[in-house]
């Protein structure tokens, strides 16, 4: 886990660098009467698993598949994973230049979710200078499998039990035309827990990272952490590595991970993979833009 932690921080170091001089000095030269916003900090509404601080443009609505195969290291019997899999559709809409809404559905734990994304700042420079994006994130997720009642009789099940709740703040800073960086932190509120040594409340803390390769092409990073004192059986810290590829009007994001849930609650405590033993999910995101009305020009 160290040794690619640190491999990660290299190649974001080299190329934060390599390209931050230039790059910045670009993005910052402007005329002193107008304000410049910055623009695709990452290449979609997705870093990996999280979201990131980007969202479809007013009246524009955006279609996601994501899909994520079994483990690496279940060998040719099950073709390295690809005889299993999970799906999650969504949808996600632009109701105003800042604030978006979104609905999706996992075939993992039949769970659906919803969410309400806000920029509440945006990285400029010129007459108004703002040093990083800020976006909140606000979801719910209802877990529909049949209940379990593990031998207890008449226990009784309520609907609240089957919600969890999360927030976000989103905080990203594009530093050049290759690099961009976003922290993320996060509190998570789960109606029912496993047990009385689990917390209701969980907080975490994430990090993702973008490096533009090419025009259409750049890796990705991403990784959370969540102090296991808030949870009692044994998961795994989720990290995360891709590549995103555009093509015209599709963005494709390929990338290996150690969770399999693309949910909030499911990625942050409920994985259980260990890169160190192969338990390595291979997968990838779709996404298409429909444009259903016209934008309104942004004004601040």
């Amino acid at each position: 886990m160290k040794k690619l932690l640190l491999i990660t921080a290299l190649v974001f170091n080299f190329a934060f660098v390599a390209s931050t001089q230039d790059d910045l000095m670009n993005l910052l030269e402007t005329d002193e009467e107008t304000t410049v916003y910055t623009y695709a900090t990452f290449k979609t509404s997705k870093v990996i698993n999280s979201h990131s601080v980007e969202q479809p443009a007013e009246g524009v609505l955006l279609f996601l598949i994501q899909h994520r195969f079994g483990r690496l290291n279940t060998g040719l019997y099950e073709l390295f994973g690809l005889d299993q899999a999970t799906i999650r559709l969504g949808l996600e809409y632009g109701i105003t230049p800042r604030l978006s809404i979104g609905v999706g559905r996992s075939s993992y734990q039949k769970t659906y979710d919803g969410f309400v994304k806000y920029k509440a700042l945006m990285q400029s420079a010129g007459v108004k200078i703002m040093p990083v994006t800020l976006s909140y994130y606000a979801g719910a997720t209802l877990n529909s499998l049949k209940w379990e009642d593990m031998g207890v009789e008449e226990r009784e099940n309520y609907f609240s039990s089957r919600l969890i709740y999360t927030h976000k703040l989103l905080i990203a800073r594009k530093f050049s035309s290759a690099v961009s960086f976003q922290l993320m932190p996060t509190y998570m509120h789960k109606n029912l827990v496993p047990t009385t040594s689990d917390a209701n409340d969980i907080f975490a803390m994430g990090i993702g990272g973008r490096v533009k390769l090419t025009k259409r092409m750049s890796v990705n990073a991403e990784y959370y952490y969540t102090p296991s004192s808030q949870i009692s059986y044994e998961f795994q810290q989720p990290l995360s590595f891709g590549f995103d590829i555009e093509t015209g009007g599709h963005v494709f994001q390929l990338h290996f991970s150690n969770a399999q849930a693309f949910f909030d609650s499911g990625y942050l405590t409920e994985s259980t993979g260990k890169w160190s033993n192969g338990d390595i999910y291979f997968g990838f995101n779709i996404s298409r833009v429909f444009t259903i009305k016209k934008p309104n020009t942004f004004k601040e």
